[in-house]
């Protein structure tokens, strides 16, 4: 019989496309966004007044939100979402996230298209805590496909 092993989802990767691959533009303390919702338009059918129909209309992608620890390093992420927000000049970027066993091979991976970024915020600062500034950076994308690992 067939034994499926659950993945964990703390141990993950993100390669940009177009961008230096430097290693903290990999590394993210978490992602969120990967959902897609099938949009429907309702639809009152004439002389029927106990239903109505549900009709697909389209599909509407959740925006994807990276976070991760400020650090030191130059991030090309960073400049790259800086110089679409600042001189309002858009690239859009594609992106690969991969979901990793514990020796680092790819299990699972989703294509992210054309993404944009939408803001890029960082927590408060505060003299009397002991705490890590987080970056958030949110990116608007066209759509998300499952990939397979395999071709990582």
């Amino acid at each position: 019989m067939f034994q499926s092993t659950p993945i964990t989802g703390f141990y993950f990767t993100v390669h940009f496309e177009l961008l230096p691959i430097l290693s903290v533009d990999t590394k993210f303390q978490s992602v969120t966004g990967l959902k897609a919702t099938v949009e429907m338009e309702t639809y009152k059918e004439g002389g029927q007044n106990r239903f109505t129909h549900n009709l697909p209309k389209g599909i509407q992608y959740s925006d994807l939100v990276l976070k991760r620890c400020l650090t030191a390093e130059t991030s090309a992420l960073n400049t790259w979402c800086k110089s679409n927000i600042e001189n309002f000049n858009f690239s859009p970027a594609n992106l690969t996230i991969l979901l990793l066993n514990d020796k680092g091979v790819p299990l699972r991976s989703w294509y992210v298209a054309h993404a944009i970024p939408l803001s890029i915020e960082y927590s408060d600062f505060n003299a009397e805590e002991s705490k890590l500034v987080i970056e958030t950076i949110t990116l608007k994308y066209n759509f998300f496909k499952e990939i397979s690992a395999s071709n990582i």
